[in-house]
């Protein structure tokens, strides 16, 4: 009985490992097909240089055993400038206790960054507010409140300078986010992150994030655009 036992586990663990590779060739067609159809260069290879790249970004500091792949890129508009802008999927790993205890978990999802065309630019995190938010906030550490309550109740918004925070999320800029609903825009280093660092998304949602993306930007008040100092 153990031995039927072991040979039906193995039996399973091939069928699952199959079906996982199906998969994963299938989501690579989809990736490559759809960097066609961007003009865009696709990498499915493991690129394990990535999170020293991006390291001012916490989601690519997570864990252990961190790789970027399936990796497209590109150029998206930004104030009118053609700017390099890189998309895909990322894997890190957790290991929890210790001995016999110890278990390894292994996280994945899907990220597009963007190199953008200002100097200097303040850094810049908008996000959906979740309960540790709230529980912050009662013990003092706010974010930056708006006008707008519903926005300052719905978004998390945090920046060194307000002033910036200010005039980039303005009413139609609220509106956009709140008819949107994106994940965390993360801006730092001059460079943005559109990410919940969760989820991996599906081939289709690339697309709509790269134009998300870019209608984000194109809400970005002139007077503000203006006084930035250009990389070009």
């Amino acid at each position: 009985m153990q031995f039927v036992l072991i040979i039906a586990f193995i039996a399973v663990a091939g069928v699952l490992a199959y079906y996982g590779w199906q998969a994963a060739k299938k989501r690579r067609e989809a990736l490559a097909a759809l960097a066609d159809e961007l003009g865009w260069q696709f990498r499915p290879e493991k690129d394990r240089a990535h999170d020293e790249r991006y390291s001012h970004f916490e989601i690519f500091r997570r864990g252990h055993s961190r790789v970027a792949y399936n990796s497209l890129r590109g150029t998206l508009t930004v104030d009118v400038a053609p700017c390099a802008a890189h998309m895909g999927d990322f894997c890190y790993r957790v290991t929890r206790g210790s001995g016999k205890s110890r278990s390894t978990s292994t996280y994945e999802f899907s990220y597009l960054i963007v190199h953008l065309p200002y100097m200097s630019l303040p850094d810049l995190l908008i996000r959906l507010e979740g309960m540790f938010d709230k529980l912050a906030g009662a013990f003092g550490f706010d974010d930056i409140d708006f006008e707008s309550a519903e926005f300052s109740r719905r978004f998390y918004v945090r920046s060194p300078d307000k002033r910036f925070a200010y005039d980039v999320v303005h009413p139609r800029m609220m509106e956009f986010l709140l008819t949107t609903r994106p994940p965390c825009v993360d801006i730092e280093h001059g460079r943005c992150c559109l990410s919940d660092g969760e989820q991996r998304w599906e081939p289709a949602e690339f697309k709509a994030k790269a134009a998300w993306l870019e209608q984000f930007f194109s809400h970005w008040p002139l007077h503000l655009t203006e006084t930035l100092d250009r990389s070009d």
